[in-house]
């Protein structure tokens, strides 16, 4: 069975997008056809996404599914015009909410995504450009500075789960890659050691992660089962001796490991000052 859904916004569109995409995927036996359509901010705008809506509608035979965070009346009016089953996001909760706090919400359109708080987002970007500079193992030296550093093989999801801390939660976040060189010490490399209380373990299935690796360099010993049955044996046989925390990335996707750090570590958000 397949439906189109739509999550359309007069801003980026990401929080339509968020809520949708976390609504439908409680509905698995549905392929949907999914469109984020941002920055409708004019009625002939809204037209042409109306048009869109009622084609997909014509051709799936179905009503297509509509998000929308769009914050003028009129064009949110012209919209559930649509042939479509329509969720507005502002009306289901803006209103009871403004009920409750007895007054009127602004209405401001890409409020949720405003940068209103500079050094929140000063930390951010910051936060972001260490995670780059100290990506695999990069300027050890500047640890110290470092809120968390994440250690497994390479490819197990180091990389982006510290990316996605730094942008969504201003976290400071390293990563070190534990090769065959590292492991031959039976210890912790000299560089990490000084950090023991920073440091957090990932691991991954040995299958998936040849597969990962047969993209970046096919039929290699890089990306051999046997050499990374052996990688993942070994890190997690260290990490356990050290007696570090340790994720298993395989079934988790990047939101939900660097959730799952956070929790586990305690670490908070940055809101800056």
């Amino acid at each position: 069975m397949k439906r189109s859904a739509f999550f359309i916004s007069d801003g980026t569109g990401i929080t339509a997008e968020t809520l949708g995409q976390s609504l439908l995927a409680q509905f698995e036996g549905i392929e949907f056809d999914k469109n984020t359509l941002p920055y409708v901010d004019s009625l002939s705008k809204a037209e042409q996404v109306v048009a869109q809506i009622n084609q997909a509608a014509e051709q799936d035979g179905e009503r297509p599914i509509v998000f929308d965070t769009v914050v003028n009346e009129e064009i949110r009016a012209l919209i559930a015009q649509s042939n479509a089953f329509k969720i507005d996001v502002f009306a289901s909760f803006l209103n009871p909410l403004e009920q409750e706090l007895s007054t009127r919400s602004s209405y401001s359109v890409g409020k949720s995504h405003a940068i209103s708080q500079m050094n929140r987002y000063k930390e951010r970007i910051d936060s972001v450009n260490f995670a780059i500079d100290n990506d695999d193992g990069a300027r050890t030296q500047q640890y110290d500075q470092a809120d968390i550093i994440l250690v497994g093989v390479s490819r197990c999801g180091k990389t982006p789960t510290c990316l996605y801390m730094a942008m969504q939660f201003g976290i400071r976040a390293a990563n070190y890659p534990i090769t065959e060189e590292d492991l031959e010490l039976n210890e912790l490399p000299p560089s990490l050691r000084p950090h023991r209380n920073k440091l957090y373990g990932l691991t991954i299935d040995p299958f998936q992660l040849a597969a990962i690796r047969h993209e970046r360099r096919p039929n290699s010993r890089y990306s051999s089962l046997d050499q990374c049955t052996l990688e993942v044996r070994e890190v997690e046989r260290l990490i356990r001796q050290e007696n570090m925390p340790l994720i298993n990335t395989t079934t988790f996707s990047i939101e939900e490991i660097a959730t799952r750090i956070m929790a586990d570590t305690g670490l908070k958000r940055k809101t800056g000052q």
